[in-house]
């Protein structure tokens, strides 16, 4: 079941299944920018997409961050959680739940429109 107070997430196409199953778990609305675009999608679309439905992008693509930056330029609305794709690639899920946990929670959130994922470690 979903959990209240959840940001709805639509993750793109290099976020692995097992954290999207993992999200999905603990109770988190994900929606797959391949079910919701198809594949290969262009990252823009993606952008006004997640905005439009109020969605929190999750991305590990440069290209997104760079997107970030021109929409926080233009004063566009958007959310997006981001962290490099050659961190963390491997290991446990759950260290990376916990992150979005406290990541969404901590006062603040999303004040700049994109918020950098990190693993305490």
């Amino acid at each position: 079941p979903l959990v209240a107070g959840r940001l709805p997430l639509l993750t793109d196409e290099n976020i692995p299944g097992p954290l999207i199953d993992g999200l999905r778990t603990r109770g988190w609305d994900v929606l797959r920018v391949v079910d919701a675009l198809g594949q290969r999608s262009v990252d823009e679309v993606v952008f006004l997409h997640a905005a439009e439905a109020g969605r929190v992008l999750v991305s590990t693509d440069s290209d997104c961050l760079t997107i970030a930056r021109q929409w926080l330029e233009a004063n566009r609305a958007f959310r997006l959680i981001y962290w490099h794709q050659g961190r963390h690639q491997r290991g446990p899920v759950a260290p990376f739940i916990d992150a979005f946990e406290a990541l969404t929670q901590k006062g603040g959130a999303f004040a700049a429109g994109i918020e950098y994922l990190t693993l305490d470690r």
